[in-house]
């Protein structure tokens, strides 16, 4: 069984910026791609970035190029999602996944945090 646990949201100004982690657990984290995706109030749920095993590729949306940057700890079992530059449409309930790396780039996990919410005030 995979868990995984968002952490490092919160209220955040225009302009600001917040680091979301995911602290992965369960099964081989190393080999593992993952992914970061939200759903705004009312909107379906939106890939935002995945990142393969070795963090040697990284496939973003475009409304989050340039402005959020994914990373990972394999000895930590973490992901990271740097975000800058918010606006208040980066305001939305923001979920960790794991599976595979050509299935999460589609939008679509094989298993997902419990999510972790941001939301910016203008």
């Amino acid at each position: 069984q995979v868990q995984l646990v968002e952490s490092g949201g919160g209220l955040v100004q225009a302009g600001g910026s917040l680091t979301l982690s995911c602290a992965a657990s369960g099964r081989t984290f190393s080999s593992a791609a993952m992914g970061w995706f939200r759903q705004a109030p009312g909107r379906k749920r939106e890939f935002v970035v995945a990142i393969n095993w070795s963090g040697s590729s990284t496939y973003y949306a475009d409304s989050v190029k340039g402005r959020f940057t994914t990373s990972r700890d394999n000895a930590k079992n973490t992901v990271y999602l740097k975000m800058n530059s918010l606006t208040p449409d980066d305001t939305a309930v923001y979920y960790c996944a794991t599976g595979p790396y050509g299935t999460i780039v589609t939008g679509a996990a094989s298993y997902w945090g419990q999510g972790t919410q941001v939301t910016v005030s203008s």
